[in-house]
């Protein structure tokens, strides 16, 4: 038994040997070599100059993973109260968006946020700009929007929600509601039970949420191109540049990623210890 099953994972390890742990060998020996192919750390002691890039990236990322989980722990916790019937068709509203093109939702947010987009339209139509010329004494016509970090942490925002709700509410649905009752029976008002139940048990999810809205929010490049303008560079973009742009240098480009993969997977460590710290004490 255990030989035919050996022999289905053939197909797994091949797929993981050349797409996964091949290209990692690659962008390692990138990264500790020159273009000549001698060994160098200097691609490393080179990534100083790009401190304000990295700062802006793991900040930005931040910042779009809480507003995440502060709007997506109460959705999920609003349907996981509801019946089954609106959990299927809340279910079906939030991947919605995923079946369409992720350069196209984030494109359509250019629409909205540009100059002439439709929500500064919208708000010369309703006189709010007028308003804010009267009161302020200004001569404002648009709103600046677009090429903002507002505008790529909106759209981190928008894309990745739905990995921080479903997480936690798969969580939330399957907890043990006699714990509930029997947290209730003991005195527990709605608040306490919250706070001393289904908060601690739903950490799980909690972990699982942030760290894959963090992932991709700290090595996205679309969203900051299309969205910050070109003004607003992340590490994604910087990478970009350094395989594909006029400063071709993939070299240095493999260095950044590396780096960034190893600041990445500890924090992931750090999250998931978290998270199993917190299981085990409330089981204690």
């Amino acid at each position: 038994m255990r030989n035919k099953l050996s022999r289905f994972a053939i197909p797994y390890v091949v797929w993981m040997a050349l797409l996964v742990v091949a290209p990692i060998i690659l962008v390692v020996i990138y990264a500790f070599t020159t273009a000549s192919g001698s060994f160098t750390l200097s691609n490393f002691t080179r990534m100083g100059t790009y401190t304000v890039i990295f700062t802006r990236s793991f900040k930005l990322a931040i910042i779009a993973t809480l507003i995440c989980l502060l709007i997506g722990y109460p959705v999920s916790y609003m349907i996981a109260k509801e019946g089954p019937k609106f959990q299927r068709a809340a279910s079906v509203l939030i991947m919605l968006p995923m079946w369409i093109n992720f350069l196209l939702r984030t494109y359509a947010w250019t629409a909205i946020l540009e100059r002439n987009g439709l929500l500064n339209q919208f708000f010369s139509a309703i006189g709010l700009f007028d308003l804010i010329n009267r009161v302020f004494g200004t001569d404002i016509t648009y709103f600046n929007m677009i090429g903002t970090q507002g505008a790529v942490v909106l759209g981190m925002v928008y894309n990745y929600l739905p990995f921080m709700i479903l997480p936690i509410y798969s969580v939330i649905i399957k907890l043990d509601h006699s714990l509930l009752e029997a947290a209730r029976d003991l005195g527990a008002g709605s608040l306490t039970v919250f706070r001393r139940v289904i908060l601690p048990l739903s950490l799980p999810g909690v972990v699982s949420g942030i760290t894959m809205v963090f992932v991709p929010s700290v090595s996205t490049f679309a969203i900051s191109r299309m969205l910050g303008g070109g003004t607003e560079l992340l590490l994604g973009d910087l990478i970009e540049r350094q395989f594909l742009g006029g400063a071709y240098n993939p070299q240095l480009g493999a260095a950044i990623s590396l780096v960034m993969m190893i600041i990445v997977l500890v924090c992931m460590l750090v999250m998931n210890r978290f998270g199993e710290g917190e299981e085990q004490a409330v089981k204690l």
